[in-house]
């Protein structure tokens, strides 16, 4: 009997997906895949299953609670304004007995009695009685006592009689509890409230009534303690209902006594035989006792299919768990199986079959890889310490993380960091020269001196045959700074002697505390190796002893330090601007403290000029001498500061520019690169300028000579252009555009197109993308 063609293709389909199990690892995968699904769903489904109607329970139970301390708040707000008024009322002058009494302001105390009921929303009456009067008085007017509460007002256990007694007598306020007045003809359940004016005095002089409808309290316990088919009550202290709002059946007095002496929590009772959850709250205010009664079955509804509902779920899921495990399984194995085919385009020499699994060859692929990054190491270290020494340690919290993991911070806690300048006889030339300065640098690159508890890195900084080193040594130590940065530089000669059988010259730096100011600490060591030729024996030449060697004789006349002429010059050389303005800072305030005579003054300011106008011709900067007279005319001190300042930084400038316009299509691989990083949200200026070993301050002015905006505007421009495109010719959501062009904040973003464009995202999407479609 022939096969059909479906049985075939379902039969070839089982035998591919068996055969791609044929892995054992993409089988444990499928199988833990299943456990680890299967096994915390069955425990949370039994959890859930054991405390779901306990948690069903205490939710809805925590919510009456809630809602009941609510209405205890509402209620005790409004008796807490009664009070309030019947103070105000006690001490109002209009409301006095003589005013009340008196003809011509009778009628001004009734008006303000008026405002007084109008001022709370639960009265339905007001009444202010005086001691011995046969009058009482409300905001309608003057009427009789027996009239009032035995005509206009009628209850049915509270005659006039006892009314006219309590009026008179009570000495402490007085709630009845709510009750059936005829008023008008009219039944109306009312609470009646009696307070003795004025308030907490020994022999009041007379009494105010309110009347409260009870339907305005329960109305508020329907607007709280709504969704509920219980009842709730309210209870003075003496435990004597005051007003109740029943869903149900009404309950005996001696139910009614137990509620009332409750303590505050939440109780289970069987009330008329029907099982109930009991809420009770008490207020701090007025001792009163606030309690809801809710059925139970109104908790069990809701969980009557619980069990049938969570063994429903739990088998559907773990049916769509099982598919989804083997689907993640054989997703899981594909990029393994990738990486596998990829690594073997990339490098034809690796066999799999040398290794027991894919685990395992991946694991020796990773400490290839591992291995050609830790020689990348090296390179990343050399370009913090060209950084550091340039510019110092810049406020960016990128590079302070790539420095320190660099490992060039003093490791034992605060360290002392001197630059240390290494140069050699200029007699070395072609390739022992190089061979040198390989070696050295090689062996100089990292360099731990456990004796000594210091660090040593090393980079070559320049063309002219010069190593500098970052020397870090502890900061608390019993000995000396000087002697401890004697015998590391001892140490460093040794090793140097030893290995390459020379004996460089060493251009020594002061000591900073922090990696920040160690730019500060280069430009002092190579002014030190500059003037090696006055150094002392040893071929050491410490920038703080060059003053001493430099001063041939001693003078009572102040002059310039030489150190610090010295230092300016080489950081002018250096193209250091940060350091130049420092010296030059530095210089004009020692010239300040000193107060030597005007003449002098004149001369010691011309000197400064002369030196800074000989670096720039030794320099090539021949701009300055254009405008010359501009630096000689000055009248003080700080406009001569002014002027140094503005002429070391045009030398500075002029430096950099000669080093690094030997690179014509630097500028040009910045723009590319920034076109294809726009939208990285960590893209600063100062990651370029790190990225291409230019300053931040060449790069600023360069990018904006050549793209006529600066870096930041740049960055905005192209990701504008990016979210228009993307408004018009995409439906993507504009929070997922926003984030996919690197901007974080949204609202700013959306506040900074609409200022640019006129328009929101939204509405420049609607706007130009359906004129797209019409003209499509």
């Amino acid at each position: 009997m022939p096969t059909s063609p479906f049985k075939s293709s379902v039969v070839s389909s089982f035998r591919a997906s068996w055969n791609s199990f044929k892995s054992k690892l993409l089988f444990k995968y499928a199988l833990s895949y299943i456990l680890m699904f299967l096994v915390p769903l069955t425990g949370v489904t039994v959890f859930i299953y054991e405390n779901a109607v306990n948690d069903l329970r205490r939710e809805v139970e925590q919510t009456s609670v809630n809602q009941l301390n609510q209405f205890k708040l509402t209620i005790d707000e409004r008796m807490s304004e009664l009070q309030q008024i019947t103070t105000r009322i006690a001490y109002d002058k209009q409301l006095s007995s003589y005013m009340v009494h008196h003809p011509y302001y009778e009628l001004e105390a009734i008006e303000v009695l008026g405002n007084y009921k109008a001022n709370s929303s639960i009265l339905e009456d007001l009444f202010l009685y005086f001691h011995n009067d046969e009058n009482i008085y409300s905001y309608r007017g003057l009427t009789n006592v027996h009239v009032a509460f035995g005509n206009f007002y009628q209850y049915k256990n509270w005659s006039s009689e006892q009314i006219y007694r309590d009026l008179n007598e009570i000495k402490q306020p007085l709630i009845r509890p709510a009750e059936n007045v005829n008023v008008n003809s009219r039944k109306d359940s009312m609470l009646t409230m009696l307070f003795p004016i004025k308030p907490n005095d020994l022999y009041p002089t007379g009494t105010v009534v309110y009347l409260v409808d009870e339907a305005k309290l329960t109305g508020v316990m329907d607007t709280i303690l709504n969704n509920f088919s219980g009842s709730s009550y309210i209870f003075q202290q003496d435990g004597q209902l005051l007003t109740s709002n029943n869903h149900g059946t009404s309950l005996p007095p001696d139910v009614l006594e137990t509620l009332s002496s409750l303590e505050p929590g939440i109780h289970s009772m069987e009330l008329n035989g029907v099982q109930h959850s009991v809420v009770s709250v008490r207020s701090k205010e007025n001792n009163w006792n606030y309690v809801e009664t809710m059925p139970s079955y109104q908790f069990f509804s809701k969980v009557v299919h619980i069990q049938t509902l969570i063994l429903l779920v739990f088998c559907i899921t773990v049916l769509t768990g099982i598919i989804v495990a083997m689907f993640l399984a054989k997703r899981q194995y594909h990029p393994i199986k990738d990486l596998i085919e990829f690594t073997k385009l990339k490098s034809p020499d690796h066999d799999i079959s040398r290794t027991r699994n894919e685990w395992d060859w991946i694991k020796q692929t990773i400490h290839e890889y591992s291995a050609r990054i830790d020689t990348q190491e090296p390179f990343v270290r050399n370009q913090c310490l060209l950084l550091l020494f340039k510019h110092g340690k810049p406020d960016d919290p990128e590079i302070e993380r790539m420095v320190a993991g660099a490992g060039l911070e003093y490791p034992n806690g605060p360290g002392l960091y001197i630059s240390l300048i290494l140069a050699w006889d200029d007699a070395l030339e072609g390739d022992s020269a190089s061979n040198l300065r390989q070696h050295l640098q090689e062996m100089l690159s990292e360099l731990e001196l456990p004796n000594l508890n210091a660090f040593v890195y090393g980079v070559e900084f320049s063309t002219k045959d010069q190593l500098a080193l970052l020397i870090s040594i502890p900061a608390e130590d019993p000995e000396p700074v000087q002697k401890r940065i004697e015998q590391v530089i001892e140490a460093v000669k040794v090793i140097i002697i030893e290995n390459a059988q020379i004996v460089p010259y060493f251009g020594v730096g002061l000591p900073y505390p922090d990696l920040a100011s160690i730019n500060q600490s280069f430009i002092e060591a190579a002014t030190a190796i500059d003037n090696r030729i006055l150094g002392a024996s040893g071929r050491v030449t410490y920038f703080e002893q060059l003053q001493e060697m430099i001063t041939s004789a001693s003078s009572e006349a102040f002059w310039i330090p030489k150190k610090l002429m010295l230092k300016l010059e080489q950081s002018l050389k250096q193209g250091n601007e940060t350091v130049a303005n420092q010296m030059v800072a530095d210089i004009i305030a020692q010239i300040k403290e000193a107060s030597v005579p005007a003449a002098l003054l004149r001369c010691i300011c011309f000197d400064l000029l002369n030196s800074l106008l000989r670096t720039a011709h030794e320099l090539g900067v021949k701009d300055v001498f254009t405008s010359i007279n501009n630096f000689t005319v000055f009248e003080t001190l700080e406009e001569l500061e002014v002027r140094l300042t503005s002429l070391s930084v045009s030398i500075c400038q002029q430096v950099e520019r000669n080093t690094e316009t030997d690179q014509p299509s630097l500028i040009e691989d910045i723009v590319a690169y920034v076109d294809q990083k726009f939208a990285d949200y960590t893209l600063s200026l100062e990651h370029v300028a790190l990225k291409y070993s230019v300053s931040i301050s060449y790069l600023s002015r360069s990018f904006k000579e050549k793209m006529g905006h600066n870096f930041t505007q740049y960055i905005w421009q192209r990701r504008m252009e990016e979210v228009i495109r993307l408004l018009v010719h995409t439906t993507a959501p504009l929070k997922e555009i926003i984030e996919q062009v690197g901007y974080l904040d949204a609202p700013n973003f959306i506040r900074k197109f609409k200022k640019e464009t006129g328009y929101t995202p939204g509405q420049y999407r609607k706007l130009y993308s359906s004129s797209n479609k019409e003209l499509e």
